[in-house]
């Protein structure tokens, strides 16, 4: 399991998700609060290439031995790649959540929805009541 970081390049979706923008893309994934609090992941199920995301809305599910749950899009968009590798070693999302254990990249539709996604700092916040 990694250790319990939030990164400050990254802005976070108050449903645990994280956001990396690189201009009009993203790269999605679950926080280490989300890995933490679901335990041992070992299934994802993402979307489709090409599928539309809604912000607010849930796009795709984790698969731990606790439970299964929702992933929540922090932005909308349309998704251009699916980390392939999670169907054979979920446990990435554990180990590595904001590094190999992304999830999706998305063409974002609307990149000023980033504004309102909470910093790390925030983040923690959040975590903290």
């Amino acid at each position: 399991m990694a250790e319990a970081n939030y990164p400050d390049d990254l802005r976070y979706h108050d449903q645990h998700d994280w956001v990396r923008v690189e201009g009009d893309t993203a790269t999605f994934g679950i926080t280490w609060y989300a890995q933490d609090t679901l335990g041992e992941v070992v299934f994802f199920e993402p979307p489709e290439v090409g599928t539309v995301l809604t912000k607010d809305s849930s796009y795709a599910e984790v698969e731990s031995v606790k439970a299964v749950s929702d992933v929540i899009a922090p932005m909308s968009g349309e998704v251009t790649e699916v980390n392939d590798s999670l169907s054979d070693s979920p446990e990435k999302i554990n180990e590595d959540p904001y590094g190999e254990g992304w999830l999706v990249k998305v063409s974002l539709s609307h990149p000023e929805e980033s504004e309102a996604l909470l910093s790390a700092a925030e983040y923690q916040k959040l975590l903290d009541r």
